[in-house]
């Protein structure tokens, strides 16, 4: 007998979008090379426009500012590349910007700054003496806590003191807005799945003055800067997302709602759980909640086993038993780092979701067999 599912691992993977899968399914259908001259041609560069307007729309961006890449790894690993004297990066930020650092590092002799994060989550960038060309690594929100950065008063800093700040936006759009024209960041990394959109398609933002050299050569895609035939039928299901995410910006009270009263519910049941980054701003879908004494990983089994879709971190490094990097960054005690599981709400998620949840968490927590 089958198990009904409740799918809440919205940061890790959004369930795509009808309009996306619609976009996609047609653009198929669109076989000539965006980079041709004729109708065929010229038919499948339209869609590729239309997506790069309603993605630079998404983010407060100029069109020409969007540079469509195979996802956030690959547009966090691009952004890293510049000649930059010193890289500062906190402990907390994705692997898919920790790993392509420490490479740049390790290639070209480049020094690299660790900035602290506090308890909270949120990044100390002031105290650790950055300047002049430096890039510093600043996510918009993070993937396990949900934590926010407050990018744009990093950027006014930034700026005074000839730091450039490339931000890892992946988490936020849909969830809370985005302005590229305040933010104060040189670059910005997008990816479509997490919006509802196919996965092996993102983007990197852009802005005119940034000293990025192109990511790929060898053909004149992307206005030189990402040579490679464009993968069409990904980016128009990325621009469909990217629209649909936008109207969704109106849903967060309602996502917020269901998150906070599932946090409440978890305190009442297990007052000996922790919500983490509690005291901090956070996404509104996104709850990290601690329970001392047992196993994270043995607690997603159990959700999942009950037909529940939670996670124990990020999507990349679920596979692997070992503590997170981020709550370790955090300074959390073992204890905590070790429990934590997230779960993280959408536009989807509804009032059965959390009920299905919270009666799960109070049968399975108040299981012995759970102890680490």
């Amino acid at each position: 007998m089958s198990v009904a599912r409740t799918y809440l691992d919205y940061n890790a993977s959004a369930p795509l979008r009808p309009e996306a899968r619609d976009a996609v399914v047609a653009a198929l259908d669109v076989f000539g090379n965006a980079s041709s001259v004729h109708t065929e041609g010229r038919r499948a560069r339209a869609l590729v426009d239309e997506a790069r307007a309603s993605i630079a729309e998404l983010v407060n961006a100029d069109p020409a500012e969007i540079v469509f890449t195979s996802g956030a790894t690959e547009a966090n690993t691009w952004a890293l590349t510049a000649p930059w004297d010193r890289i500062a990066v906190a402990g907390i930020e994705h692997d898919s910007v920790r790993a392509p650092a420490a490479q740049t590092a390790a290639e070209r002799g480049v020094k690299t700054i660790e900035l602290p994060a506090t308890p909270d989550g949120t990044v100390d960038y002031k105290t650790v003496g950055l300047g002049a060309g430096t890039l510093m690594v600043l996510q918009r929100a993070n993937n396990e806590t949900g934590v926010l950065q407050d990018v744009e008063a990093a950027g006014l800093w930034a700026t005074e003191n000839g730091v450039r700040i490339h931000c890892d936006a992946v988490q936020a759009p849909g969830r809370i807005p985005i302005n590229f024209r305040t933010l104060g960041a040189t670059t910005l990394s997008l990816s479509a799945h997490k919006i509802g959109g196919p996965k092996g398609i993102g983007a990197l933002v852009i802005s005119g003055n940034a000293p990025l050299p192109p990511l790929f050569t060898g053909g004149g895609q992307e206005v030189r800067r990402r040579a490679g035939t464009e993968n069409v039928a990904g980016i128009a299901g990325f621009g469909a997302a990217a629209r649909a995410a936008l109207r969704d910006l109106a849903d967060t009270p309602r996502v917020a709602a269901l998150r906070d009263q599932l946090e409440a519910e978890v305190l009442r049941a297990t007052p000996e759980a922790v919500v983490l980054g509690a005291n901090a701003p956070r996404l509104p879908n996104t709850s990290s909640i601690a329970l001392p004494g047992h196993s994270a990983e043995t607690l997603v089994i159990k959700f999942d086993l009950a037909g529940i879709a939670i996670s124990a971190g990020a999507a990349c490094s679920s596979g692997k038993v070992g503590q997170s990097h981020v709550l370790t960054a955090m300074g959390l005690a073992p204890e905590v780092a070790r429990s934590a599981i997230r779960v993280s709400l959408g536009t989807q998620t509804t009032e059965q979701d959390i009920a299905a949840f919270l009666a799960a968490w109070k049968r399975i927590c108040g299981s012995a067999s759970l102890a680490a």
